[in-house]
């Protein structure tokens, strides 16, 4: 996210700003940041993963979306925009405007130079906060490599790796085996891998 915040805001003050603006925004704290754009590669692994966790989940009580719907991680708190999340049975809403889940299952995030410490420190202990996450993900858009981390039966979070395009990615959440051939079609990772040039 982008490191010029706006001034304090009440979490009702940001969902306006936000809902009002072209742009998605995230926020923390009082605070409102504005989301930067990713890659070619990024777009693409997100609709790739989003196309096969939907396909996979396709007559069951669960629903798949990428990038556009907003999280609320705890009242107060975080309010994000995960690349993919996954909601099974009933979806709760943080208000009657419906753009805001509450109870994800499986949250998943495509790392980018820029974010990628953000996204492996703050956000994720602020994601294992909700008690509704089972799994969220960690995908590496410069090489075949998904993380998962799963909430176990005592309450801590065990790390599975699935590397190489050979490999399928289990994501127990919801019962369902990707292949990395497939989150990463038509993915070049010499593209994905160079840096992104400044913002002015």
């Amino acid at each position: 996210m982008s490191a010029q915040p706006h001034p304090r805001l009440t979490p009702e003050e940001y969902l306006d700003l936000d809902r009002a603006s072209e742009l998605r925004h995230e926020y923390y704290g009082g605070q409102m940041y504005a989301m930067s754009g990713g890659t070619y590669a990024h777009g693409l692994i997100i609709v790739n993963l989003a196309r096969r966790l939907a396909e996979a989940l396709e007559g069951r009580l669960c629903t798949v979306t990428a990038s556009d719907v907003r999280v609320q991680v705890e009242p107060g708190g975080l309010y994000t925009y995960p690349d993919v999340a996954v909601v099974c049975g009933d979806r709760h809403y943080r208000d009657n405007r419906r753009d805001t889940v509450l109870n994800p299952v499986l949250l998943i995030e495509v790392l980018s130079p820029s974010t990628e410490a953000y996204d492996r420190g703050f956000k994720s202990a602020q994601y294992r906060t909700l008690e509704s996450l089972q799994e969220y993900a960690l995908v590496s858009q410069t090489e075949p490599r998904v993380e998962v981390f799963r909430r176990a039966a005592d309450g801590e979070w065990v790390l599975t790796e699935f590397t190489g395009l050979e490999a399928s990615a289990r994501f127990r959440s919801v019962d369902c085996v990707v292949p990395l051939a497939k989150i990463y079609d038509k993915v070049t990772f010499e593209e994905s891998a160079a840096p992104a040039p400044p913002v002015s």
